[in-house]
């Protein structure tokens, strides 16, 4: 049985390809189902790209990748290749992460042991010391007997205090979210393997 790939080296070579797509490269695995190896790569949206990651353009992702991998020939025998988006469920480590969850409603996870939730509405450029700048987070509290629900007063966590974060399922209908900047759209925010789909390939 051939070993699979191991997944560094399928990073050095599909990196360049998905950057040359105009994303991210997330995530990759390489597995082995019966006599294949399995490839999954994980692409995103950059900080500074608006909108959704739609399935035109990871399929354009997927035939770079596809490509750079016969090229070099990095795995050996039959593979399936498969790419998507990185779904909600992804943990927020990275500043470009909680660029893209704005207006989704957060859980964050302290360096000091403490958590904070409530909804995203910025991230705050970086100031001259560095450290990726600031999250500001509105508390919500649940309202009661079908009362709509309340806003807290905004907290600015520095995002050098964060150890992770995580999206939340929103079901308090509260809807967009106003900051300092203006109106936070509720809808802005990652992309779910559902929206963006996937697009797989064998070779």
């Amino acid at each position: 049985m051939v070993a699979p790939a191991p997944a560094q080296r399928v990073r050095e070579v599909v990196e360049p390809a998905v950057v040359s797509a105009g994303l991210v490269l997330e995530d990759v695995a390489v597995t082995r189902a019966g006599a294949r190896s399995v490839v999954r790569v994980v692409v995103d949206l950059g900080e500074d790209d608006e909108g959704e990651l739609d399935l035109d353009r990871v399929a354009d992702a997927t035939r770079a990748v596809s490509d750079a991998l016969d090229a070099r020939d990095v795995v050996a025998g039959e593979y399936t290749l498969e790419v998507s988006s990185p779904g909600v469920s992804r943990p927020l480590t990275q500043r470009r992460h909680f660029v893209r969850a704005v207006g989704r409603t957060v859980t964050l996870r302290l360096l000091d042991g403490g958590t904070l939730g409530g909804r995203l509405t910025a991230v705050e450029p970086e100031g001259d010391g560095g450290g990726g700048g600031t999250l500001v987070v509105v508390p919500v509290t649940p309202g009661q007997k079908g009362r709509r629900p309340k806003l807290g007063d905004p907290v600015h966590v520095p995002l050098a205090g964060v150890r992770d974060g995580r999206v939340e399922v929103d079901l308090s209908g509260l809807g967009p979210v106003h900051d300092e900047h203006g109106p936070v759209d509720d809808e802005h925010g990652p992309v779910d393997d559902d929206e963006a789909g996937s697009a797989g390939q064998e070779s």
